[in-house]
């Protein structure tokens, strides 16, 4: 599947980037989880609830350095209203990580794949630093 233009990709709602980014970047996290270990789903799935929360992604996104059309795409997006925020986040980390969502699904339909994996790959280094401290490294 092609890649759209930037302008066309600009053209979705920020939520709705948000919802595709969601699951790009989900699917992420799954498969790096797999590569690294053959372990039972329920374990992957309790370790993967930590890196897919708000909490963890809006940190993610405050400490990322976006180019200025993602930051675009992320300050647009954050700032968009939606329906409800989970009962297990802030406000505030709810919508830094529908900013932090929106940016990967913009990028997803752009078909950057190389600009995802940058930005995935600083996220996932950073887990020692943004997960608390009684929860270990995957």
């Amino acid at each position: 599947m092609e890649g759209f233009t930037e302008q066309e990709a600009r053209q979705y709602s920020p939520l709705t980037l948000a919802f595709l980014g969601d699951s790009v970047y989900e699917l992420l996290i799954r498969d790096r989880m797999v590569r690294m270990a053959n372990r039972p789903a329920r374990d992957l799935h309790a370790a993967k609830i930590r890196l897919v929360c708000a909490a963890f992604q809006a940190r993610a996104a405050d400490r990322l350095h976006f180019t200025p059309e993602e930051e675009a795409v992320y300050r647009r997006s954050r700032n968009a209203t939606g329906n409800t925020v989970p009962k297990h986040a802030s406000a505030a980390d709810y919508r830094k990580a529908t900013g932090l969502e929106a940016v990967f699904g913009y990028l997803h339909l752009c078909g950057d794949r190389q600009r995802i994996e940058a930005l995935f790959g600083q996220i996932w280094e950073m887990q020692d630093e943004l997960l608390p401290e009684s929860t270990e490294k995957e």
